[in-house]
């Protein structure tokens, strides 16, 4: 997956974890793809992993929108993320 995708998805789970330990029955997270042009279809790199670090701390995702942008490095797309707490 590589350094820095596995470093998001380290964040990514370790909030999600804390979110869930605070009692929180809802989470909102931004993810940024930073290897994509809006001209192709293709994975977006790291998302999934970083969806699943997510979903493994007892989240479930429930809505997803996107977003695209151009930074000073360079094209961008965001996925905001709806997660809701599992019933467990």
């Amino acid at each position: 997956m590589g350094f820095i995708n596995n470093a998001k998805a380290d964040v990514a789970g370790k909030e999600a974890r804390e979110a869930y330990a605070r009692g929180d029955y809802v989470l909102v997270y931004k993810f940024i793809e930073a290897n994509v042009t809006s001209k192709t279809t293709a994975p977006m790199t790291g998302i999934a992993e970083q969806i699943t670090a997510v979903e493994s701390a007892g989240w479930m995702l429930q809505n997803m929108a996107a977003a695209e942008g151009k930074a000073l490095t360079g094209e961008r797309v965001a996925l905001i993320c709806l997660f809701r707490r599992r019933n467990q």
